[in-house]
């Protein structure tokens, strides 16, 4: 099982907010409660549910499309 993360896009430096979201789930099933979870709160279910945690790198400010 894998659990792919990415940091969240609206949140700064020495904010006191969780800083991760988890996009997509691979390979079993869990049910995610909350919208953003901090990055230890992320590894200890992998952890406990034998997961594997992708973090996926941000997509560079050239790349990315304008609306």
């Amino acid at each position: 099982m894998k659990i792919y993360v990415r940091e969240r896009q609206k949140v700064g430096e020495g904010v006191d907010e969780p800083r991760f979201r988890i996009m997509a789930v691979t390979g079993g099933q869990i049910q995610i409660e909350a919208p953003h979870f901090r990055k230890f709160e992320i590894e200890q279910v992998a952890k406990d549910i034998g997961a594997e945690v992708v973090f996926l790198n941000p997509v560079p400010e050239d790349k990315k499309k304008k609306r």
